[in-house]
């Protein structure tokens, strides 16, 4: 018995080492939380702050899906993700209004900027409106990059356009990137182009691009964000305790200080303001 013992106990250490889900299977796994979030959120930063908070005090692990709003409500609307982090009002009250969230929330907001470079060949420094700015664009025909995602902030761009009577669609100054925040805002850069893009993701990336804020200010390029639970009525097997532990974490107190400080250290100023619990008029919604 002794000589079996001798000889089992060296394979079940090798299975662990190798195997290491058998060893975590005798214990209490972390339950997984799956989050469609917008790209902003995650090149901001702002993430790599609030979810290793919530995973250690949860216990939850969460998987974060970084992709447009679009594609997040999208996500949602197949049941493949338990709760949203997004910035597209219009499209969050059809999501709602069809039954396929719960307990949409306020978060945060920031706000849109346009970008190009210090060069402005369509002359739109200091232009008051996004709507007059993306008119000078067209006329001159300067390069314009467009995440094309329909994201939040595709989707921002594109109610733009129409405000200015313009369709940009097949021109050839307007290129369609298909990429996230960061990587659309890179190709700008390299192209030396004008693009719409949140503060908060411009603010990280600012020192490696070469492009200047030329417009600001409009109350038109608000940017507000909301967090939605997947209806479980829906799709019952969404974690629904997760979504909800998540989003509880979010509008809290302690969340909400660290969500109004985030940016203020390296940029002097934050890249989000906390909004939980005001009423949504107060932003303009």
């Amino acid at each position: 018995m002794n000589v079996l013992k001798g000889l089992f106990l060296p394979l079940v250490i090798a299975a662990a080492l190798f195997f290491p889900g058998m060893a975590a299977s005798a214990g209490a796994a972390p339950k997984a939380v799956i989050l469609a979030t917008t790209t902003s959120t995650q090149d901001s930063g702002l993430l790599d702050v609030l979810i290793p908070l919530f995973e250690k005090e949860s216990g939850y692990f969460v998987k974060t899906i970084a992709v447009g709003s679009g594609q997040a409500m999208a996500m949602g609307k197949k049941g493949e993700a338990d709760v949203l982090l997004v910035h597209s009002p219009d499209a969050e009250k059809k999501f709602m209004a069809e039954g396929d969230g719960v307990n949409r929330r306020l978060i945060m907001h920031n706000d849109f900027v346009i970008v190009g470079p210090t060069s402005d060949p369509a002359r739109i420094r200091g232009v008051k409106t996004s709507v007059d700015a993306v008119k000078r664009i067209s006329q001159t025909g300067s390069l314009f990059l467009s995440r094309g995602d329909n994201s939040g902030t595709h989707a921002k761009e594109k109610g733009l356009w129409k405000a200015a009577g313009t369709s940009p669609e097949g021109q050839k100054w307007y290129q369609q990137t298909g990429l996230g925040m960061g990587q659309t805002l890179n190709v700008a850069a390299e192209k030396k182009g004008y693009t719409l893009t949140d503060r908060g993701t411009y603010l990280t990336l600012r020192k490696t691009l070469g492009l200047d804020i030329l417009v600001e200010g409009d109350p038109l390029l608000l940017n507000i964000y909301h967090v939605i639970e997947v209806n479980p009525g829906r799709w019952p097997k969404v974690n629904t305790a997760g979504a909800r532990a998540f989003a509880d974490f979010l509008v809290s107190n302690k969340v909400q200080a660290i969500i109004g400080t985030f940016g203020i250290d390296k940029f002097g100023a934050p890249l989000f303001f906390p909004d939980a619990g005001k009423k949504p008029e107060t932003l303009g919604l």
